[in-house]
C-alpha cells in the first residue's frame, strides 16, 4: 500500500497529494493577503483625501494673497490657483473667508474618515 504513493523510476509528474498540498498552501496565503490588500487600499484612499485637503489649502492661500478680502464659494474658484480635485474625493467648504477658513475632505472608498483643516493649516484627525 505504501508503494502506491511512491513514484517509480522514470515516471514524471506530481502525485495528487502533492498537488492538493500546494493548493492548500496557496489558499492559506490568499486568505491572509486579501484582507491586508483591502486595508492597504483604504489607507491609500484616505491618504489621497488628506493630500487633496493640503492642496486645496495651498491654493486657498494663493487665492487670498491675490484677493485679501475675497471669499471662496466653491472649489472652482481655486482652479486658477493650481487646485485640481482628485478622483472620488469630496471637498466641503464651511467658511471660505481668509480669517476663518474651514474645509473638509473625504474619499468615497476611504470609509468614514473625514479630514478637516483650519485657517492655521492644522489637519485633523
Amino acid at each position: 500500500m505504501i508503494n502506491a504513493f511512491h513514484k517509480k523510476r522514470g515516471q514524471r509528474g506530481f502525485t495528487l497529494i502533492e498537488l492538493m498540498i500546494v493548493i492548500a498552501i496557496i489558499g492559506i496565503l490568499a486568505a491572509i493577503a486579501i484582507p491586508q490588500f483591502t486595508a492597504y487600499k483604504k489607507r491609500g484612499y484616505n491618504a489621497s483625501a488628506k493630500s487633496d485637503l493640503k492642496n486645496i489649502y495651498t491654493a486657498a492661500q494663493a487665492y487670498f494673497s491675490d484677493n485679501p478680502t475675497g471669499t471662496i464659494a466653491t472649489t472652482n474658484n481655486l482652479a486658477p490657483f493650481g487646485y485640481q480635485s482628485g478622483v472620488g474625493i469630496t471637498i466641503a467648504i464651511q467658511d471660505g473667508s481668509s480669517t476663518a477658513l474651514g474645509m473638509t475632505s473625504t474619499h468615497s472608498s476611504g470609509g468614514d474618515i473625514v479630514y478637516s483643516i483650519t485657517a492655521g493649516g492644522a489637519i485633523t484627525p
